[in-house]
């Protein structure tokens, strides 16, 4: 956008909801993916004392998550709020 016509308080926090939305794509299925890799190798991973750690990072992961799904219930609230009403007119 140039300068003439900068960015809304609506426009940064419907920016700010793509970029959060898609961290929730890649980290659900990077969890996925993990837990995949987790399940089938938990035997070994416990016998060379690992499992440990992946589960620590799994549960790290999980509490990202939840947070992550706070913020953007949260922000789309914020969104909702700062959309102008229908018959308003624009700007």
């Amino acid at each position: 956008m140039s300068e003439e016509n900068p960015k809304t308080p609506l426009d940064h926090v419907a920016d700010t909801l793509s970029q959060l939305k898609e961290m929730r794509h890649y980290s659900k299925n990077n969890v996925e993916l993990l837990t995949t890799q987790w399940l089938m190798f938990d035997g070994e991973l416990s016998k060379l004392k690992q499992a440990g750690k992946i589960e620590n990072l799994m549960m790290r992961q999980s509490e990202f998550h939840d947070a992550l799904e706070t913020v953007i219930a949260e922000l789309e609230e914020v969104k909702t709020e700062l959309q102008p009403p229908p018959d308003a007119p624009p700007g």
